[in-house]
């Protein structure tokens, strides 16, 4: 009997805790359903320009399943490239063709090297000549690229951002059910008082974190690192500070620390499957916007052209001041969140 009564007082608090059944039922299944759409996605169809010389290639690359764009000149090939528009671009020197490889994707490449050795191939065996090798170089990263080079980059904008969504979220909520947010409410302070000077409190120690990780990655890991590390720890700030003002915010909505990590799941995860693990081409448009409005992908993707591809500011910009946008968005919301508390 008494068996019976501490089995039937668990399955009553979990009935009546409607998040804990969510988090137990309906997660997974979301889970599960993004990973079989990004798994299962098209077959990644690389983008190949080429140039005047090099148009007879065309129909061959297309019947390999790759996209072919012609251009005029060998230039504006090349700046096409540069923009990460294109995954390589062929000249031809002679008979031989040159192919220059983006490289910042090693699944990319591979994809080029595969669609062109098939469509060369066959090409010369229609002509009944001798198979010519392409000759490949590569405008960014290089043949031994590591796998850790690649993912590296992202991984390390994850890392930043999950580990400060969590600390800051169980921290915010620690302050709430311990009741110094309740005593500083009861004072004259304004909540936008109150919501700055958290953020500011929190944010001196994610400074350190940002840095500490960021020169961890690249000096003892030995993560490719071709641009300015200045712009990397700009980055992975302002990748913390997003993710703490965001923990700070979903913390408003929750009792207690399993509630706190329950949002990791149904907020952390699908980011990371969105972040540029995997080439978003791929994926459902539907899908792709959804990544578009994530702060961790904008801090991957700037993360990518500063340490892989060795950009400046002119290409992180936009990555900047999304990320700026969304922790302003994110402490605006907690400013409106405390209402609930007080009432000014």
């Amino acid at each position: 009997m008494r068996v019976r009564a501490i089995t039937l007082r668990i399955l009553q608090q979990f009935i009546h805790d409607k998040r804990t059944m969510a988090l137990m039922f309906i997660a997974p299944l979301l889970v599960l359903s993004l990973m079989s759409l990004v798994f299962n996605g098209d077959a990644y169809e690389p983008k190949i320009g080429v140039s005047v010389g090099a148009v007879p290639f065309t129909r061959a690359l297309e019947a390999q399943n790759a996209t072919v764009i012609a251009y005029e000149s060998e230039d504006l090939g090349k700046a096409a490239l540069q923009e990460s528009d294109l995954d390589a671009l062929i000249t031809l020197n002679g008979t031989t063709p040159e192919v220059m490889l983006e490289g910042s994707n090693p699944a990319a490449n591979r994809a080029v090297m595969l669609a062109l050795t098939a469509a060369t191939r066959n090409l010369q065996s229609a002509a009944g000549e001798d198979q010519i090798q392409p000759k490949f170089s590569y405008l960014y990263g290089a043949e031994d690229m590591k796998t850790i080079d690649r993912f590296g980059p992202i991984m390390i904008g994850v890392f930043v951002f999950f580990f400060v969504f969590l600390i800051a979220g169980v921290s915010f909520l620690r302050e709430r059910t311990t009741g110094t947010l309740e005593r500083l409410l009861s004072t004259p302070l304004k909540r936008w008082e109150i919501v700055l000077g958290y953020v500011c409190g929190f944010g001196i120690f994610t400074v350190f974190q940002a840095l500490l990780i960021s020169w961890f990655s690249i000096q003892v890991l030995g993560i490719m690192m071709t641009g300015s590390f200045g712009y990397v720890l700009l980055m992975t700030l302002l990748l913390s500070m997003s993710a703490l003002t965001l923990g700070t915010l979903l913390s408003a909505y929750a009792a207690n620390e399993l509630q706190m990590i329950q949002f990791i799941p149904l907020i952390i995860v699908p980011q990371i499957f969105l972040s540029g693990l995997f080439p978003m081409d791929t994926l459902p448009l539907w899908l792709q916007r959804i990544g578009l409005a994530t702060p961790i992908y904008y801090g991957s993707e700037a993360l990518m052209n500063i340490m892989i591809r060795g950009k400046g500011w002119n290409a992180i910009a936009l990555d900047v001041y999304a990320l700026i946008g969304f922790s302003l968005l994110f402490m605006l919301l907690n400013v409106l969140a405390l209402r609930k508390h007080r009432k000014m």
